[in-house]
């Protein structure tokens, strides 16, 4: 108890929070999603798988990131003041709070609403003998020549268990020489095949998890053997390489990045699920391998269920499909003509500027900008930065076909976009092989910057046509994740993306950017500079204010500049979806500095910079949170928004997710969140307001 209190006390002592403490906190507000009852069961079960995978990321990148530290001897203290170990065992004992918060809700609030719904989520002795029949005769055509148990003893090496794969751990007795030795031996559930068998009823479906089915049918793999125990378990592994990817930048870098892809699927086991009531020798042979120890077991109880990721099954049947809360119509660019034409979009832009709000807008637009363009024998060259890519994706479709029509094709490809490496790779040397001019990444930098540059002649000149976003070129994420881009034909935004192309593509260096501020050059410095000027307008007594929406806040320089404004008066607003690091309303810290989050149907996803600059505010949108990594391990751009226009819809943006009162959550100065009281107010709820936002709004 006395080193909990000590603990808890220096955490309360620094002026900075925790990241993965603060990203926990943020799973729990997902969580919170799946707890609203005027949602359907299959939007709140969506939401669950959506923390699941969260979860599973944040072990395997975040936990995996401080074993790195640990397995390897390196020093870490982390923003709560906690080295490696104590903060080791406090992250996991917070990780395993919140699952068992999952499984909880999951079993006492989740599942009795099944039935009411239309379905059941059943065990293999809860349906009929002719349903068990159904099971036993799929286990026997589809399952059962997919198994391979992998014993391990004397003469059988310990198996190679994937990551993220349900298995079966299965202890076993052998008689030798009057002797009884246990032995073990791993089952791999199929990845491939459903998470569930259905079976359809007249007015309900039948879930079986595939483990069941298995689990009742083991014995048909170990024959005239006796089966002690047999129990489901799942590993997450270190998929953390941050360390490595800096060790030799002269290495052949593809193929260093393959190699890599393989040893996460062996890295270090830094968590063990188990489901149920599992054999003590099978956990203490685990624990002993793997070289881990209570701290990293999460026990699933048997009312649950193990692998929340395989209810998205469930969401996605065609049966409930209009279950799902829908999406409104996109509505047409603010900024649009009243006549305007999304397939004459260059047209449009070399009149006015165009600003795409997704999803409230739809990306057809620019989907349509690019393939035209593949197809216009007046469009001379084509520049983008991928960072992931839908798959089937219609962006690199049309880049295929731009090269294959003889156009000159730039794509920075980021094939270390974390988990769509794989896709990413592929789809990289599609394009090669097309034609195009692929560059893989920059040194050890990620590519985060998303940049699009085409350059059109007409007539006797040529015109540049650049868009500049906060997302992904990606048709399906644009319909989930709020983000926004410009589309322009402006010369000063032309010159500055043309600049920037030359930079990563060749050697150029620029001096200056009229508009963009990048990094890793100097973008901390720059926005540092922009807090510091509205602190000396504060401390003159002048009008200043700061308004913020990022992703993440989490790089200390950058934090200690707005704890510096808020001390000298200047009011800052903060709107951060996940990690926050910064300690709102400390006094003599922070009293002028309020933190919100905005957790609901759509996931925030864009940036913006607002800095009131003596009532000329200076707005600036692009890829970059404020985190360490953006600042200095990426390439990363902020464009500053130049239109009127334009600028007013983004300080509007801010302004509403100032208002929400239904999917906005407050920052305590403990690093707590909670649900923004709506009081006497109308509801307001941005992830609709949007949709009917008009000019004069």
């Amino acid at each position: 108890m006395i080193v909990a209190e000590k603990i808890a006390s220096q955490i309360e002592q620094s002026n900075l929070i925790s990241r993965d403490l603060s990203w926990i906190k943020f799973n729990y507000r997902v969580l919170d999603q799946a707890k609203h009852i005027d949602r359907s069961i299959f939007d709140r079960l969506k939401f669950l798988a959506i923390t699941a995978s969260n979860l599973d990321e944040f072990c395997m990148i975040r936990i995996g990131s401080l074993y790195n530290y640990i397995d390897y001897g390196k020093e870490r203290i982390d923003y709560s003041g906690l080295r490696e170990l104590p903060f080791r065992k406090l992250l996991l004992e917070k990780t395993r709070d919140f699952t068992e918060a999952q499984n909880r809700y999951f079993a006492t609030r989740l599942k009795p609403q099944f039935q009411e719904n239309g379905f059941f989520i059943r065990n293999y002795h809860e349906v009929s003998d002719e349903d068990r029949s159904r099971l036993d005769e799929y286990f026997h055509k589809t399952i059962f020549p997919m198994l391979t148990p992998m014993v391990f003893d004397n003469y059988h090496t310990f198996p190679i268990l994937s990551n993220n794969r349900l298995f079966f751990g299965v202890v076993t007795l052998a008689h030798n020489d009057g002797q009884e030795n246990k032995k073990i031996s791993f089952i791999q559930v199929p990845g491939n095949l459903p998470r569930f068998y259905e079976i359809e009823r007249e007015d309900s479906i039948y879930f079986i998890p595939i483990e069941e089915i298995i689990r009742n049918n083991i014995n048909q793999l170990f024959r005239n053997v006796e089966i002690l125990s047999s129990d489901i378990f799942r590993i997450t592994r270190n998929g953390d390489f941050t360390l490595e990817e800096s060790e030799d930048i002269e290495t052949n870098f593809l193929e260093e990045l393959k190699r890599k892809l393989k040893t996460r699927r062996t890295g270090r086991v830094v968590r063990l699920e188990v489901f149920g009531e599992a054999s003590p020798w099978m956990i203490n042979l685990l624990k002993n391998r793997w070289e881990i120890d209570e701290s990293n077991i999460f026990h699933v109880n048997d009312s649950s269920l193990i692998d929340f990721t395989g209810l998205w099954q469930i969401v996605g049947h065609t049966q409930f499909k209009d279950k799902l809360k829908p999406s409104p119509a996109p509505v047409p660019p603010l900024n649009f003509p009243d006549e305007g034409d999304e397939e004459n979009i260059l047209e449009i832009l070399r009149d006015r500027d165009v600003l795409l709000h997704h999803p409230y807008n739809s990306m057809e637009p620019l989907l349509k900008m690019l393939e035209k363009s593949a197809e216009d024998p007046n469009v001379l060259s084509i520049k983008l930065t991928i960072y992931r890519v839908a798959k089937n994706s219609r962006v690199t479709a049309a880049l295929l076909r731009a090269a294959e029509n003889g156009k000159h094709v730039s794509v920075l490809f980021e094939v270390k976009a974390r988990f769509d490496e794989e896709n990413n790779l592929r789809e990289a040397q599609r394009l090669q092989k097309a034609g195009c001019f692929v560059i893989y990444g920059i040194s050890s930098l990620k590519t985060h910057t998303k940049l699009f540059l085409i350059v059109r002649k007409e007539g006797e000149k040529v015109t540049r046509y650049v868009h500049m976003s906060t997302g992904n070129y990606n048709e399906t994420t644009s319909k989930i994740y709020t983000d926004l881009g410009i589309l322009s034909s402006r010369e000063t935004y032309a010159n500055d993306v043309s600049e920037f192309f030359n930079a990563i593509t060749g050697h150029s260096q620029p001096a200056h950017y009229e508009n963009l501020i990048t990094s890793p050059r100097d973008m901390r410095d720059q926005l540092i500079s922009l807090i510091e000027q509205e602190a000396e307008r504060a401390s003159a007594n002048l009008p200043a204010g700061i308004v913020i929406k990022v992703n993440s806040l989490q790089d200390k320089k950058f934090i200690q500049a707005l704890y510096g404004a808020s001390q000298s008066g200047v009011p800052v607003r903060l709107i951060v979806r996940g990690i926050c690091c910064l300690r709102p309303g400390r006094a003599g810290l922070s009293e002028n500095i309020e933190v919100r989050s905005i957790v609901g149907d759509y996931l925030e996803h864009s940036r913006l910079y607002y800095f009131h600059n003596n009532g000329d505010p200076l707005v600036y949108s692009g890829s970059a949170d404020a985190m360490v990594r953006s600042f200095d391990r990426r390439i990363e751009s902020l464009f500053r928004i130049l239109d009127a226009n334009l600028k007013q819809q983004a300080i509007n943006m801010l302004h509403y997710n100032l208002l929400d009162n239904v999917n906005a959550y407050v920052m305590n100065e403990d690093g707590a969140f909670h649900v923004k009281e709506a009081a006497a107010e109308p509801r307001f709820n941005l992830h609709e307001e949007f949709f009917k936002v008009d000019r004069e709004k």
